[in-house]
């Protein structure tokens, strides 16, 4: 999704960051005043002091070397504006002062994630056993608390070879159950009758999950359909392109104001509030769709 967002920010900016790549591979350590991390670089031609990106690391460049190429890092220039430190291997791509760099991308599309979780559900799926001795259940957890938010429906699989799945009408969710009597916290309390030793699907809704890693599935890791992801593409764009007149508000040089005699200070907010629109038109189309398919369902509560 990082790749995907970033081709829509290139396709809007018209942006193109200069790049190279390393020659040999960078180890996991901090630089120094004592022993500065150098980078051996397959061409200085476009590098400066500043800012460089390898995969999702921030260097800051203290001096270079163009007879060399090589490329000097500052004792404070090792994940740099709280990026994480990693080694990196022999050819990886290195961006020079990049627009977007990858680690805000990433940040963004969680941002956006964790914000639409407000409009929309993940809807996920868990199973208990009845027991016609027990009345509430704890619901079960898998390393940590299923976080439910509310159910959706509950059904029990019918005795006999029909595998008829029965709706159970008559049940009371509890979010903050007694953590000493239900250690996870949740419990359902299902007063239909139900044969012991059947299996009960309970469909909740939860909130999206942020991705963690970037090798993760969307639908796997938000819980959230695939129809989804351009929404979530979308919304991180949005925010990106919000910080593009900030980043040039300061500017004051020749190089500058020719820049802004043809693209004003203030012009991209008409781009980002036209993405924001369609953001807003995505996400209430997903909010139909969802009222559709989970439709809300009669029960009783005690």
């Amino acid at each position: 999704m990082i790749d995907e967002v970033s081709m829509n920010l290139s396709g809007y900016t018209l942006q193109q960051d200069r790049a190279t790549h390393i020659t040999a591979a960078v180890a996991a350590t901090s630089s120094t005043i004592a022993a500065p991390i150098t980078l051996s670089l397959a061409s200085t031609d476009s590098v400066g002091k500043g800012v460089v990106e390898i995969d999702e690391e921030l260097f800051w460049v203290d001096n270079y070397d163009r007879v060399g190429n090589t490329a000097t890092i500052a004792p404070y220039g090792r994940a740099y504006l709280g990026t994480t430190l990693a080694a990196h291997t022999e050819g990886t791509k290195v961006t020079i002062a990049p627009t977007f760099p990858r680690f805000t991308i990433k940040r963004a599309i969680n941002d956006t994630i964790n914000a639409i979780g407000a409009s929309i559900f993940a809807a996920k799926t868990t199973t208990i056993t009845s027991n016609s001795a027990v009345s509430a259940f704890r619901l079960p957890t898998t390393g940590a608390t299923l976080n439910i938010s509310k159910i959706l429906a509950i059904a029990y699989q019918a005795l006999g070879s029909s595998k008829e799945w029965i709706p159970i009408r008559s049940y009371r969710f509890d979010g903050n159950a007694n953590s000493t009597a239900f250690t996870s916290g949740q419990t359902v309390s299902i007063y239909d009758y139900i044969p012991s030793g059947r299996s009960v699907q309970i469909v909740y809704a939860t909130d999206p999950a942020p991705f963690t890693t970037n090798a993760g599935v969307f639908t796997d890791v938000t819980g959230l359909p695939e129809s989804c992801k351009d929404l979530v593409i979308l919304g991180a764009t949005y925010r990106l392109l919000s910080n593009l007149d900030p980043a040039r508000a300061s500017m004051v040089s020749p190089q500058a104001d020719e820049t802004d005699s043809k693209r004003p200070y203030g012009s991209s907010q008409s781009l980002t509030r036209q993405v924001y629109a369609l953001f807003n038109q995505r996400l209430n189309e997903e909010i139909k769709n969802q009222q559709d398919k989970y439709p809300i369902r009669v029960h009783y509560s005690l």
